[in-house]
C-alpha cells in the first residue's frame, strides 16, 4: 500500500515522486486535488507545454472510449521523449479502475499517467485498486485543517512580505478553507490589497475577504437545512460570482446529512438529546450553526434523511457523468431539498 498522508506530500514531492509513474489524487477538496496533480505534473520532468507531450483527458473522453486510456499509454510520441497522460473527473469507473491495474503492471516506459478524483470512500473501486499496488501512488486531499490554513497564510504573506496581527490572523482563519485553490486566490487578494502597508489587520480582511468561500458555502447549507429558499438563494449568487464552485455545497449538503444521520443514530442507541449529540460528534461545528443542524434533527425523520442522502449521492454521482451540467444539477438538487425543509 502506497498512500501520502497530507503532512507526508511535500516531502514525497520533493525528494520521491520521480521515482514513480502511476498516481491516484482524490479527495473531497477539489482545489487542493488539482493544486497536488500540478505539482506531480511538474515533478514528472515532462514538458508540459508540449501537446505531443501532455494528453489531458476528460473522464468524459474514456466514457466514449474505455480503451483509450492504455491506448494512449502504448502509444508512440512522433518525437519520442516522456509523456503524461493527465485524467480528470474520475470518480469509480470500472473501466478507469481496469486500465489502472493493468498499467500498473505493464506500463511503458517513459509514460506518467495522473488521475485526479473526487471524494473516495473507503474501499471504493479506483481507491482500493490504487492502495493495494505498490507501483500506484494514492494521494488524499481533504480540506485543510488549521494547521495547514495557517502554514497556507504564512507562505503566501511570506512571499508578499506581509505581517498579519493576530486578530487578523483568527478573522481570516474562519473565512477561509472550503477549498484550497479558493483559499489561496483569497490570501492573493488580500496580499494585493494590503500591498506595500506592511502588516494586515483585522479590518483589512473583513474589507476585502467578507464572502470567503467557506463561510459562503456554510450559509447555503444553513440555507438548506433551514427551509429558507431566499436566504439559499442569496448565498449561492454570492458563490457564484466568487467563482465557488457550485459542486462544493451540494458536498458540504451532503456531508451534513451524514452527519445528522450518525448523530440521529447515537441519539436513538443512548437515549441522549441532540445538544449532547452534538457535544462529541458535533464538536468541528460552529457554534452559531449548532442551533440550525438541532432544529432540522427535529424536522427530519430518519427515513426522510436517508432518502435525502441517497437523492444527493445521486445528484454527486450525475455531476461527474454529465461535467457541462453540474452547475444546473447542484442548484436544482439543493433548491428541492431546501423545498423540502420548508415543508417540514
Amino acid at each position: 500500500m502506497a498512500e501520502i498522508k497530507s503532512h507526508e506530500f511535500e516531502g514525497f514531492a520533493e525528494k520521491s515522486a520521480r521515482s514513480y509513474k502511476l498516481f491516484v489524487v482524490y479527495g473531497p477538496d477539489r482545489g487542493l486535488v488539482s493544486e497536488r496533480a500540478s505539482i506531480l505534473a511538474e515533478r514528472t520532468g515532462v514538458a508540459l507545454k508540449d501537446p505531443f507531450s501532455l494528453i489531458k483527458l476528460d473522464i468524459t473522453d474514456l466514457q466514449r472510449d474505455h480503451g483509450r486510456l492504455v491506448d494512449e499509454a502504448g502509444a508512440i510520441g512522433l518525437f519520442g521523449g516522456d509523456k503524461l497522460l493527465w485524467v480528470r473527473g474520475a470518480a469509480n469507473e470500472k473501466y478507469l479502475v481496469d486500465a489502472l491495474q493493468f498499467l500498473a503492471e505493464s506500463l511503458p516506459a517513459g509514460t506518467f499517467v495522473i488521475i485526479e478524483a473526487g471524494d473516495l470512500k473507503k474501499g471504493s473501486l479506483l481507491r482500493k485498486a490504487a492502495e493495494s499496488s505498490r507501483n500506484v501512488i494514492a494521494i488524499p486531499c481533504y480540506a485543510d485543517d488549521t494547521r495547514a490554513l495557517n502554514a497556507l497564510i504564512d507562505s503566501e504573506l511570506s512571499a508578499a512580505d506581509l505581517r498579519i496581527t493576530p486578530d487578523a490572523r483568527q478573522a481570516l482563519l474562519e473565512l477561509i478553507g472550503g477549498d484550497r485553490i479558493a483559499s489561496r486566490n483569497e490570501l492573493k487578494k488580500l496580499a494585493l490589497y494590503c500591498r506595500g502597508q506592511g502588516s494586515i489587520e483585522e479590518h483589512h480582511v473583513t474589507e476585502i475577504i467578507g464572502d470567503a468561500s467557506a463561510i459562503s458555502v456554510d450559509d447555503a447549507v444553513d440555507a438548506v437545512l433551514s427551509g429558507n429558499a431566499a436566504n439559499f438563494l442569496h448565498a449561492m449568487q454570492k458563490i457564484i460570482s466568487s467563482k465557488t464552485a457550485i459542486f462544493l455545497v451540494i458536498q458540504s449538503c451532503l456531508k451534513q446529512f451524514q452527519l445528522m444521520d450518525a448523530i440521529r443514530a447515537e441519539m436513538d442507541e443512548k437515549r441522549i438529546s441532540s445538544t449532547q449529540a452534538l457535544q462529541t460528534l458535533g464538536r468541528h461545528l460552529h457554534f452559531r450553526r449548532k442551533p440550525i443542524v438541532e432544529q432540522a434533527l427535529r424536522t427530519w425523520s430518519p427515513e426522510a434523511m436517508a432518502r435525502e442522502t441517497n437523492r444527493l449521492q445521486s445528484a454527486v454521482l450525475q455531476t461527474r457523468k454529465r461535467a457541462s451540467l453540474e452547475d444546473t444539477i447542484a442548484l436544482h438538487t439543493l433548491l428541492s431539498t431546501t423545498l423540502q425543509s420548508a415543508r417540514r
